[in-house]
């Protein structure tokens, strides 16, 4: 099975290529475009690149938004999580800003939306989460993002943040994993095209 993968963002792409085994994705041609990340919620974010590629490639496409939620936060900065710093801030300011704002120990929650659409208007969405709480300090060189702040409530994280899991570890438990493996378990049911 061929999907198209709704991003340019390599991290993800090889992220969901570990993800979703049996499942051939392309990245997103460049000269597509896609829409702002602009919407309330993960599943109208995803919905919005997924169709976005479905109708200009003619063909099914993956797209998923993602974010982290802190409970001293009010759950922000979800669907802003990646220009939460400012619109073109890097993960390291984002991070920085998240840090500075909510308190070590507080509670946290990664959420990603995987969705799925065809040219024809077929959509499905699904949902992964992560609980943990922020790390009093940064640690680990791995994942990306909010990672080395993170520090997953569930095993085998054993006191490590995302950025300390080796890929298999973090997988196991992510938020996009969860998501990602129920999106392929419905595609392999054989109730997708």
């Amino acid at each position: 099975m061929r999907l198209v993968l709704a991003t340019r963002n390599d991290h993800k792409v090889a992220e969901l290529a570990r993800l979703m085994p049996g499942v051939a994705l392309e990245a997103l041609p460049t000269g597509i475009v896609l829409p702002p990340e602009g919407e309330e919620s993960y599943a109208a974010n995803a919905l919005g690149k997924a169709r976005a590629a479905a109708a200009a490639l003619g063909r099914p496409a993956v797209a998923d938004d993602s974010g982290i939620e802190a409970a001293a936060l009010g759950g922000a900065p979800a669907v802003r999580s990646a220009r939460f710093a400012g619109p073109d801030a890097t993960d390291a300011q984002n991070l920085a800003r998240l840090r500075a704002e909510a308190p070590a120990g507080s509670g946290l929650r990664y959420v990603c939306v995987m969705a799925y659409a065809t040219p024809e208007g077929e959509e499905r969405t699904f949902t992964g989460t992560c609980a943990g709480t922020l790390a009093a300090e940064e640690r680990g060189t791995g994942g990306f993002g909010y990672d080395p702040a993170f520090l997953p409530a569930e095993p085998p994280a054993a006191g490590r943040t995302m950025a300390e899991l080796d890929p298999a570890e973090k997988d196991a438990i992510s938020h996009r994993g969860r998501a990602a493996r129920a999106l392929l378990a419905w595609l392999t049911q054989g109730e997708a095209p």
